[in-house]
């Protein structure tokens, strides 16, 4: 069966690391400086990307809903699936920041709207905080084109390794203290192997600019691509919640 353009996303330091392939091919692996760069190279790609899509208004015990319905699927691994705060607390500054200072307070001010904005009362993590630049960047692309909502949707890799190892989740962490695990980067790639990637492809050095866990990752969430342009993939919940702009929030695997 014909699935067209696929292609799994992650967020890395250059921009946005993709591995796609077309109907069946060989995947390749390319970095794009923005995520309307992806989608101008892959205009009609269906796309699982590794990102937060739907944001609340008010952020809840737990996050948005999807986040807490994934947690228990993880088991140690869960603590790589952390809450997202409300859309003002997103957007309360939105610089492009030019010194340390200027970023921690940033982070100071998200923090404080978040926490006036969720019940219990919680702020930002900084690494959540290092990542909302790019949430809102695929946020105005659907706010702005909501004919891009069929084919762009939300995953998470430690999800998807959990859906393709049938519900069990990965024994071994992908980082120890933000460093690489070698064996918990090689339980990752057996896996994809399984799923039809070759090694060869999988032990390639990732694209300037994106590390290895991203690359992987990104292949991860290619294979939700193919289990999505199937109909095959399940999204949590199900149905998906919408936030206000009509946009969907949920986990797809």
């Amino acid at each position: 069966m014909k699935q067209g353009v696929l292609a799994g996303v992650d967020g890395c330091k250059a921009g946005w690391i993709a591995v796609h392939r077309t109907d069946g091919a060989e995947p390749s692996v390319s970095v794009f400086p923005s995520f309307q760069a992806l989608l101008d190279a892959l205009p009609d790609a269906t796309i699982a990307v590794d990102m937060p899509i739907g944001l609340p208004d008010f952020s809840s015990r737990g996050g948005r809903g999807p986040e807490a319905l994934v947690r228990p699927l993880l088991g140690a691994r869960q603590s790589s699936v952390f809450a997202i705060p409300s859309r003002a607390a997103l957007y309360a500054d939105t610089s492009d920041f030019t010194t340390i200072e200027a970023w921690y307070a940033a982070h100071r001010q998200a923090s404080k709207v978040a926490i006036a904005t969720s019940d219990p009362p919680r702020g930002v993590s900084i690494q959540a905080f290092g990542i909302f630049a790019k949430i809102r960047e695929i946020d105005a692309l659907l706010i702005a084109r909501p004919d891009l909502r069929g084919r762009v949707f939300e995953s998470h890799p430690e999800v998807a390794f959990c859906r393709l190892n049938g519900g069990a989740a990965m024994t071994l962490p992908k980082k120890i203290k933000g460093a690489v695990n070698p064996a918990g980067m090689e339980e990752r790639k057996a896996l994809l192997c399984r799923h039809g990637y070759e090694k060869f492809f999988l032990e390639q050095p990732p694209p300037r600019g994106a590390a290895t866990d991203d690359f992987l990752d990104a292949a991860a969430m290619m294979l939700i691509a193919g289990r999505i342009a199937s109909g095959v993939a399940r999204p949590s919940p199900d149905p998906p919640m919408a936030d206000r702009f009509g946009i969907r929030v949920a986990i797809w695997a």
